[in-house]
């Protein structure tokens, strides 16, 4: 595929007008005149059979009557019209359409079985659909404007994709005034076919847009969203805002939007493990996009202010804090320096304060002290301009000490028109600059947010990363045998097992039903013992007072055991027979109760939370939240993300808990999640730590029935790195080889490999003369989504480094049932079975994710390439289109 499946969309060479009208105010008289009054170059056609003409143009009663080829049609008439009018568009050959009209709300069912026929239509012919109900599509660099806004777009490098039409021309008239620019506006209305996964996919190839925009309401297919998203953050910044952070908001979203809301918290997770930012604010959507697109990048949280005004410092100071930015401890050599330069009473601290009567020359020295200080991961330069200050030549210097380092330099030149020369100097030597202290914190926790972001998204954990192999399958039984009985809630005993099939540490526990069973496993564990209600219909044991603590004689064991059965039955009176439990007390005075447990999402699938612990933990709400697959990376970060991470330190007379323990018990739930999809809930609390390690002291786990589906994780949002995929090979000759997907770090031996490899291999493979991957090519071959597409690498090993031989990849294609092959294979390496070897696995591989057609593209002069494919079962034919291709092809 040579083009982008929707290239029709965001590049038509002609156009067509349904519903073009002679109405001034109609939608698709609007539309029409907004085409044919911009630059577009092609022709714009209207079509509608109740006019002659519209204005000085031609109007059409149909596509047949036009009697040449149209690439986009915009459709802006009633809905019951438009099956009929997608069907006019297959037959005509139109294999992208805008459906600017309302009518389709998913909350009446009329509308919702309209939009269901109007997309099989579409499907039928191959036609990408945006919308229904939106606003439409802004190109402004061709000039094409197939919207029904009184405002158009200036061109620029900004991107934005909105679910809302109403915002996008809210956000028009406020770019126009501020002069931003745009690439690309999209309005996606109802989704029904093009969706953010697909725009974000096209925009991230997209030469002219350098910074996406979101404007997010709700997400109707997580995974498709998750792959466009972190697709499109490898290749440049992506910042959203996302309405409805609040119930009352979300539900006012579902309504507009027929889209479901996940809670805010797990779309925060999401969005973080996409490597994109989040704005709260249109100001902070805009301000985030320009700062990325200067490239300015910060490579940690420590900030140093320089200021003349010691207000403004503490007003930063502030701000810093309340957005979790560090400020920087000067080292001694940087307080030296600044000695030298700075008055006797300068601060001699951080904010530095280097008065008011600073002349432009102790500014540069006092950031290129910062600058040099490796414990400074960036600087804020503060300006409030007084009767000694010369703005102008202050900001010169601060732009000269800037080019002396890569750290990241933000200015805040208060005031205006004193500093309005100032500012466009900033601007010309792309320092950012803003007019209050607030903002300036904010834009560098920005680029420290997008910094934490995208080292998340470079993490690509397996399903299972732990050293032993856990017991999936005796879990899946336990699973089994609970929904075969029509429960959903396991028993102690039966999550208990679940943990320990996973190597999770459990307290011991003997099921009692009777005062002297329970007086018997008292003295077998010896006191103090703890003693728990256990009932298949009782979750929380606590509320119906099922726990007692301590217990510390026989004879309490017996009087407990008593007052257990008559408080839960005052409590539960249907109860008909329950057990207790007995379990020795923990009595480590340094262990910290936490929580770990999973729960499912209704957007973005399960999810991973950990936090404080005990019969607290709704009070105390300390709890983050992060999507699985975890590996010790993102383990790691998930605790610190919580206020408990700064217990679990050494602190007064308590030992530093044994963490790595801790980070295990996360991977081994994540473990659990990815491999067991039945599971709905899982609380493990308190999960007491302690400087030995962690112990389970209680475990609730609820099931349901998962329905079966091709692919093992489509339950996830985040698909893992296929390890099951890792295959070990020897070749005819003896050479050991493997087989194994790629990963982001493999981006090295992939130019390396690349660089090998003769003139013909290359224009074999690429179709064109090609000397050197670009860095978006390395990123967009090596960092994958593995649901949609997959690369396999042959390697061998050469003096312990790993030497890439091969590879092997597909590409999902639109329809998203086939997918697109590529192979090649080192020079020095042909002739040996590595292309089959390759090819079969990626085979294979295919027929597992559930695509039905395997299809690919070679030169006719590839003469080997034809021969090996043919060998594998695919049918290789003339392209009708381009004499010099054969389209080889395989039923999966």
């Amino acid at each position: 595929m040579t083009t982008h499946f929707l290239d029709r969309l965001f590049s038509p060479r002609s156009i067509a007008v349904f519903g073009a009208s002679q109405t001034t105010d109609a939608v698709g008289r609007r539309v029409f005149d907004n085409l044919v009054d911009t630059d577009f170059s092609g022709p714009v056609f209207a079509v509608n059979p109740k006019y002659d003409r519209i204005n000085d143009h031609i109007c059409y009663p149909n596509l047949e009557a036009i009697n040449e080829s149209i690439d986009l049609a915009v459709i802006a008439t009633p809905a019951t019209t438009i099956e009929a009018i997608i069907h006019q568009c297959g037959h005509a050959g139109v294999k992208a359409a805008i459906i600017i009209s309302a009518g389709f709300s998913e909350g009446q069912g009329q509308g919702l079985k309209l939009e269901h026929a109007v997309v099989k239509a579409a499907k039928q012919y191959n036609i990408h659909i945006l919308g229904p109900n939106c606003l439409g599509l802004i190109r402004p660099s061709i000039g094409l404007n197939a919207t029904f806004s009184k405002n158009t777009a200036a061109p620029g490098q900004l991107a934005l994709i909105s679910q809302s039409g109403a915002l996008c021309t809210a956000i028009l008239d406020w770019a126009a005034a501020n002069e931003v620019g745009f690439s690309a506006i999209i309005s996606l209305g109802n989704a029904a076919d093009i969706d953010f996964g697909d725009l974000l996919d096209f925009l991230a190839q997209d030469h002219k847009t350098q910074s996406i925009l979101l404007y997010v309401e709700g997400i109707r297919d997580a995974r498709r969203f998750m792959s466009g998203l972190r697709i499109a953050s490898r290749m440049k910044p992506v910042v959203v805002i996302k309405a409805g952070r609040h119930q009352a908001g979300s539900q006012a979203a579902l309504t507009h939007t027929g889209a479901m809301m996940g809670g805010d918290d797990v779309f925060n997770a999401a969005i973080q493990r996409a490597g994109v930012v989040r704005a709260d604010t249109i100001q902070q959507l805009f301000a985030a996009a320009e700062l990325l697109a200067t490239q300015c990048r910060v490579h940690g949280r420590r900030l140093a202010i320089v200021t003349n005004g010691g207000g403004l410092g503490v007003m930063a100071t502030d701000r810093a804090i309340d957005l979790g930015i560090e400020l920087a401890s000067l080292s001694d050599d940087t307080i030296a320096s600044l000695d030298k330069v700075l008055p006797a009473h300068w601060s001699r601290s951080n904010p530095i304060d280097v008065l008011g009567d600073a002349a432009p020359e102790r500014y540069k020295a006092a950031v290129n002290a910062c600058l040099q200080d490796e414990g400074i991961d960036g600087v804020l330069v503060m300006l409030s301009p007084q009767a000694m200050t010369d703005p102008d030549a202050c900001a010169q210097a601060v732009i000269d000490a800037q080019q002396t380092s890569s750290k990241p330099v933000l200015a805040c030149w208060m005031g205006q028109q004193l500093i309005a020369s100032a500012d466009r100097l900033f601007a010309r030597h792309h320092v950012p600059c803003f007019s209050d202290p607030e903002s300036s914190v904010e834009a560098f926790a920005c680029l420290a947010r997008f910094y934490e972001n995208q080292q998340l998204l470079m993490q690509v954990p397996g399903p299972l990363s732990s050293h032993s192999e856990p017991d999936i399958e005796g879990a899946r039984l336990i699973i089994e045998s609970v929904l075969a009985e029509n429960r959903q809630a396991l028993t102690t005993a039966e999550s208990r097992a679940m943990l320990h099939a996973f190597d999770i540490p459990v307290s011991l526990s003997i099921q009692c039903h009777s005062a002297n069973e329970a007086l018997v496993a008292a003295e077998s564990f010896g006191y103090p013992v703890a003693m728990k209600i256990n009932d298949r219909h009782i979750q929380h044991k606590t509320d119906v007072g099922g726990v007692r603590l301590n217990i510390n004689n026989a004879a309490a064991v017996r009087l407990v055991y008593k007052e257990l059965l008559e408080a839960v039955r005052k409590k539960v009176p249907d109860i008909k027979s329950f057990s207790v439990s007995i379990e020795p007390m923990y009595t480590d005075p340094f262990g910290r109760e936490c929580l770990v447990g999973a729960n499912r999402d209704p957007v973005f699938g399960t999810t991973i939370v950990f936090g404080a612990g005990g019969v607290k933990v709704e009070v105390l709400q300390d709890t983050a939240i992060a999507l699985p697959p975890l590996n010790t990376f993102l383990a790691d970060k998930l605790i610190n993300q919580t206020k408990i991470a700064a217990m679990l330190g050494e602190f007064r007379d308590m030992p530093a808990v044994n963490r790595d323990a801790l980070i295990q018990v996360l991977l081994r739930v994540s473990e659990m999640v990815c491999e067991l999809p039945e599971i709905e809930s899982l609380d493990i609390n308190p999960l007491v730590v302690d400087e030995r390690g962690v112990l389970a002291l209680d475990v609730r786990i609820m099931v349901a029935n998962h329905v079966k589906k091709i692919n093992r994780y489509d339950h996830m949002a985040i698909h893992p790195y296929p390890t099951h995929l890792t295959r070990q090979e020897q070749l005819a000759d003896g050479t050991d080889i493997i087989i194994r997907p790629i990963r982001p770090e493999d981006a090295l031996i992939e130019q390396v490999f690349f660089r090998k490899l003769s003139t013909e291999s290359r224009y074999f493979r690429f179709m064109q003369e090609l000397n050197e991957l670009s860095q978006d090519m390395l990123i967009r071959f090596t960092q994958l989504d593995y649901s949609r597409e997959l690369a396999l690498m042959a390697v061998t090993m050469e003096e312990e480094e790993e030497i890439e031989v091969g590879v092997a990849r597909y590409s999902m294609n639109p329809d998203g049932s086939s997918c697109e092959f590529a192979l090649v294979v080192a020079d020095e390496w042909q002739h040996k079975g590595i292309g089959t070897r390759l090819m079969n696995a990626l085979i294979s591989s295919a027929r597992q994710q559930g695509f039905s057609l395997m299809e690919g593209e070679i030169l006719t002069s590839n003469q080997p390439m034809q021969r090996l494919v043919e060998s594998l079962g695919f049918t290789v034919t003339a392209s009708l289109e381009e004499p010099s291709i054969r389209l080889a092809s395989m039923h999966l």
